[in-house]
């Protein structure tokens, strides 16, 4: 993985070429949402915060695969991956959490060509 520094400057270049295409500077959870609307190929819309939660909870375990905290185990007919936990993920605060998932986003962030 990247150096802290790097890591964080990748994090702001993130944040900037979503502006251009969100009209705003993302958050975390912002970021992680349009991470899960790309991972489920939906169109864009306006979710019900059930989809909200779900689309989030597929960012993140998209993002952790490589962490090996999770794996895809498969596709459904519509085009939902579906992932299997394959170790627990630390209890953390909101704080810590953001600290833990941002080098993950970066990484997926990379390797799809978004930066």
């Amino acid at each position: 993985m990247l150096p802290k520094d790097d890591k964080e400057q990748c994090w702001l270049n993130l944040q900037v070429k979503l502006a251009e295409r969100l009209g705003k500077t993302p958050d975390l959870d912002e970021v992680l949402l349009f991470i899960g609307i790309r991972e489920s190929g939906m169109p864009p819309k306006k979710f019900t915060e059930t989809e909200i939660f779900n689309l989030k909870e597929m960012a993140m375990h998209t993002i952790l695969v490589p962490a090996r905290y999770y794996e895809l185990f498969w596709v459904d007919d519509i085009g939902w991956p579906h992932y299997r936990q394959l170790q627990a993920v630390p209890v953390m605060s909101s704080a810590e959490k953001e600290i833990f998932l941002l080098p993950f986003v970066v990484l997926y962030a990379e390797k799809n060509k978004l930066l």
